[in-house]
């Protein structure tokens, strides 16, 4: 995800829907910053926020961030009491915030100011002619109008192309029972549907629902895991999206799993997080979702979650797992 440069209130409001994917309501986001390393964090939380204040300064502070800054989308009273709580939390952490605002109706107040700095009726702002909004439009990032529009884009289609995919999958599964695939057959399926995406080239339902039977394999799903481009993921989470949305149910923590990995390569948690929820609900013990939902959890940041395998080394560490 391109990064985007805050310089003031104003920005960071800008900002935010493109940190998170879309634009929050009822919402605390803490915004970490001063980190040479990795940059910026964004962090939303559900309002009221009790409880959760000190967990996300300890993981702040815990990944090298020094300020912050802290934004409420909700009723005055309710985001002040949670500000309070965070900003409390986030200055015993040594992470202080350097500003806090309440953003409601196209209007913002400073929760810091105690002056004559901010006027009562708030200040008004149109992030859509901000540098900020310009930057990230001209990176291809998009703001959805809330989470419930970022969930639907890892939602199941229906219509003709459910009808087609069951039958896809029918076929899938048919092949599977009775001329299953050589891992070599498999792996080299895998490579070419993969090789071919990359390339603008959608997948046929007949390869769609092939490649999620297939994908039940642990090995076979690590194959496709270390193919993921994770300096430049845009193309595989399109992929993998277009998957996860055309597969049929019990197929789907694999390349939901495999989403969110992108995504979260690329920055962008709130599609990490929505394709984690599709694997869990359909498979709450899915281990490679599991896994990814306590990274994201615990606040790694994008830039230290890197596979950094190949496929040849993949194959070397299976092949000395079955020599065990």
């Amino acid at each position: 995800m391109t990064p985007l440069v805050i310089r003031t209130a104003e920005d960071a409001i800008a900002a935010v829907p493109y940190l998170l994917g879309f634009h929050p309501s009822r919402s605390l986001v803490v915004i970490g910053f001063d980190n040479a390393v990795h940059g910026t964090c964004a962090v939303r939380l559900d309002l009221p926020s009790s409880g959760a204040a000190d967990r996300v300064a300890a993981l702040l502070a815990g990944n090298g961030f020094r300020r912050s800054l802290l934004l409420g989308y909700g009723p005055d009273g309710e985001v002040r009491e949670s500000v309070a709580a965070l900003s409390a939390a986030l200055d015993a952490a040594g992470v202080p915030a350097a500003e806090a605002v309440r953003v409601a109706d196209g209007r913002w107040w400073s929760l810091t100011c105690d002056d004559d700095c901010c006027p009562a009726e708030g200040v008004p702002y149109d992030s859509s002619a901000t540098v900020v909004a310009a930057q990230a439009t001209f990176a291809g990032q998009v703001a959805l109008a809330d989470r419930a529009e970022l969930a639907r884009t890892v939602q199941p289609f229906d219509g003709p192309v459910r009808a087609s995919m069951r039958r896809a999958t029918d076929r899938a599964e048919r092949r599977s029972r009775t001329r299953p695939d050589t891992t070599h057959e498999a792996i080299t399926f895998i490579t070419t549907v993969l090789a071919r995406a990359h390339t603008g080239t959608r997948p046929t339902d007949d390869e769609a629902a092939r490649l999620g039977v297939l994908l039940t394999d642990l090995r076979l799903r690590d194959e496709a895991w270390v193919r993921i481009d994770e300096e430049s993921p845009a193309a595989d989470i399109a992929f993998w999206r277009d998957i996860v949305r055309r597969v049929e149910e019990p197929y789907v923590p694999a390349p939901a799993s495999l989403l969110a990995f992108a995504a979260y390569a690329a920055g962008d948690g709130g599609l990490a997080n929505v394709s984690l929820e599709r694997a869990l609900d359909i498979d709450p013990g899915y281990s490679l979702a599991l896994i990814l939902r306590e990274v994201i959890n615990a606040g790694v940041p994008p830039a230290r979650l890197r596979l950094r395998m190949t496929p040849d080394e993949l194959a070397t560490a299976y092949n000395d797992r079955k020599a065990c």
